[in-house]
């Protein structure tokens, strides 16, 4: 039998082996995981595709520098708001020696230069640490405050990519550690209100940590020998993505398996259904989040490429883990692990009731009405996303706190300098340099490029530009830049730059939310009709799942500019969260309907299904939904807007999707439709010939 099957990995003695291999894999896992942030890449370079022409230009400027080169900007500015003394212009001369001699400097210091209004200047200078030289930059710009600290009558600040990479590897410090520890404090505290039991929620935990362990170990490995990007936003979100699906995937089985233990004596013999029955719909869930994590391997963005495979291995690994390790746990520690509220056999076990089965009950005196007015109110919803501002974040805006690099920046800014450590860049021949000089000279936008510099077949034309790098005027002026070049005939030239930069992840961001997303429907709409085994059922559900998106992101967006205040959104926030709300979102409606389907095949009517499903789907369902909103609100604890803005936006969109979504629209759907829904199969055309139960609803 199917069950037999099933049940193979929980056998009197194969449950001991199941579990001491999982526990002897997650020894030298551990050692391997530890080593993750060492593979990390969060320079912003590396995130572009290797087509941009920045990227390319990158490439050409190894002639004259090192790729792990970080220009800093010190900043002295007057406390008083006065002329800086001469007291304070001295010291940060005589500093510039003590800069010198700290370690990794290259390059030639250049300052301090003095701003027009005498209130502010600014030093130059460069560092090369290594590969990943940025973990190293928060201990540098200690050092360098230290020094600087000294000068009389000014504020010391270091800025430019140095300080913004010492703020970024602060901000992601101790990342595994914050993320880890509210995960699991939020997971504890939902398991405990869903199980009220002292010591259920520790198997769930346990094996939600061994998943962690291993998949980061998986990773650090993809990462070394494979080249998978992996950079500090990447390795937040494996964290609470697989806590948070574990979790999800446990409270199914879970749910399940005490359901099973009322009518099977044997505790071995109610796995094996549970995995009988729950197994498909939880691997469904998984490898749909699995095929839809990998569609971003069609980005162009790196690191959104590196996010795809990062978030399958966790996904995977979790799944392994949930559907052999928690049974397995489980099976050994037998019914008592439920106490007080211990699950007993007992063969007369009733109907499915609670809170679901009535509200799906109440749904079902008017179902059509029901999900009319639902569509209705999430499409309201959807209007929202006339004030989403996803046109990229400047630095100014990128923290949800006070940063000094930004605040140096504003200095700079404020006294009419610019930050002088990002220049545009063009590379090209040396024979066309001169003509290339002259070209930049009349770009609006653009300071008055300095003498071009020649290593073998290479030449750099380097000239400021007169506006923040990560503002929409740098990218236009990155734009005009490169249009007067093609239009001057200078062949094999490339602009780069930080702006240059900034501005190729913004057109590689929307190209990527123009090709991900359709791919990740049409794979998740691929995946319900082999599951279902129908064609309207996953029209249905991808409907309801896109108009959730929708609604998700209107709401997120109001609250954003309303509420939060932030400026604006990352190019590629709308993909992050379709990713997660789509991939995700899908799990719900694949365990309910999974469920409805089974029901159908034993042979109930679709419109009585869909309200037995509810009831004995609702209460995990809506558990499973809470915990993997709460994980994913745990983002929101770094300092990044962009991070607080993802976590907001899923845990939202997880909350909608489960609580209305799931079990108002879709089951109104279920209702209203009937059989219907099974279109083509022979559920569709069987109807009450099948055998059916009487179906409660033929009058209605």
């Amino acid at each position: 039998m199917h069950y037999q099957l099933a049940g193979r990995l929980t056998g009197r003695v194969t449950k001991w082996i199941v579990v001491v291999f999982w526990l002897a894999l997650a020894m030298p896992a551990g050692m391997l995981a530890a080593k993750l942030t060492d593979v990390q890449n969060n320079e912003q370079s590396s995130w572009l595709p290797g087509s941009a022409e920045s990227t390319k230009a990158l490439e050409r400027l190894k002639a004259f520098q090192s790729p792990n080169v970080l220009p800093t900007v010190l900043v002295y500015e007057s406390k008083d708001g006065t002329r800086l003394s001469a007291a304070a212009l001295d010291a940060a001369r005589a500093q510039t020696k003590r800069f010198a001699a700290l370690k990794g400097v290259t390059g030639k210091i250049v300052g301090p230069e003095v701003s027009k209004d005498g209130q502010l200047a600014q030093t130059v200078m460069a560092f090369d640490l290594g590969e990943n030289g940025w973990n190293k930059m928060p201990d540098l710009a200690d050092e360098l405050r230290a020094i600087g600290k000294d000068t009389p009558g000014a504020t010391f600040f270091v800025s430019g990519q140095g300080g913004q990479a010492a703020d970024s590897a602060t901000a992601f410090e101790n990342i595994d550690g914050t993320l880890l520890y509210a995960a699991v404090a939020i997971v504890i505290l939902i398991l405990l209100m869903t199980y009220r039991s002292p010591l259920l929620w520790l198997l769930p935990l346990v094996s939600a940590g061994v998943a962690l362990t291993v998949a980061q170990a998986a990773v650090y490995l993809a990462a070394k020998h494979m080249g998978v990007t992996v950079n500090g936003q990447s390795q937040s979100i494996l964290t609470v993505l697989v806590f948070g699906a574990g979790t999800d995937y446990a409270l199914l089985l879970v749910s399940r398996y005490r359901e099973e233990l009322r009518h099977h004596e044997d505790r071995h013999e109610a796995m094996a259904f549970a995995l009988h029955r729950a197994g498909p719909a939880i691997i469904a869930s998984g490898s749909t989040v699995i095929l839809g994590m990998l569609c971003l391997l069609f980005a162009e963005m790196n690191s959104t490429q590196g996010l795809g495979p990062v978030s399958a291995i966790g996904i995977l690994v979790a799944l392994l883990v949930m559907t052999t390790l928690l049974p397995a746990l489980l099976v050994v520690t037998g019914r008592w692990i439920f106490w007080p509220r211990r699950p007993d056999f007992d063969p007369n076990a009733g109907e499915i009731q609670g809170f679901w089965w009535r509200a799906g009950e109440r749904i079902a005196k008017r179902p059509r009405k029901t999900w009319i007015a639902t569509t209705v109110a999430l499409a309201i919803a959807c209007l929202g996303l006339l004030s989403l501002d996803a046109n990229g974040l400047q630095a100014d805006d990128q923290y949800t706190t006070s940063v000094e690099s930004v605040r140096g920046d504003k200095a700079l800014r404020a006294h009419g300098e610019i930050d002088a450590s990002e220049p545009l860049r063009a590379m090209t021949a040396p024979g066309q340099a001169a003509r290339v000089s002259a070209v930049l000279a009349r770009v609006e936008g653009l300071g008055t490029p300095l003498p071009p510099l020649v290593r073998g077949d290479t030449a750099m034309v380097s000239a400021p530009v007169v506006y923040p790098a990560t503002s929409q005027k740098a990218f236009d002026v990155v734009d005009r830049a490169r249009s007067a070049i093609r239009e001057a005939g200078i062949p094999d030239t490339q602009i780069g730059g930080a702006s240059a930069i900034f501005a190729d992840v913004g057109t590689a961001s929307a190209r990527d939310n123009k090709v991900v997303l359709p791919a990740i429907l049409l794979m998740v709409l691929l995946v319900l009709t082999v599951l279902l085994r129908s064609l309207v059922a996953p029209l249905v559900l991808i409907a309801t799942v896109v108009l959730s998106f929708g609604a998700a992101l209107g709401v997120s967006a109001l609250v954003f500019e309303h509420i939060f205040g932030f400026a604006g959104q990352d190019q590629s926030f709308p993909l992050f969260v379709f990713v997660f709300l789509v991939a995700l979102g899908i799990d719900y409606n694949i365990f309910l309907m999974t469920r409805v389907r089974e029901e159908v095949v034993e042979g109930r009517s679709t419109k009585e299904a869909a309200l037995i499903a509810l009831g004995a789907t609702g209460g995990v369902i809506t558990s499973a939904g809470i915990v993997l909103a709460a994980t994913f609100a745990v983002l929101g604890t770094l300092p990044l807007v962009f991070m607080a803005e993802l976590a907001f936006a899923v845990a939202f969109g997880v909350l909608l999707d489960t609580l209305i979504v799931r079990s108002v629209l879709v089951t109104a759907l279920n209702l209203d439709i009937g059989d219907r829904m099974w279109w083509p199969s022979a559920l569709a055309r069987r109807g009450t010939e099948r055998g059916a139960k009487a179906d409660p609803f033929a009058a209605s």
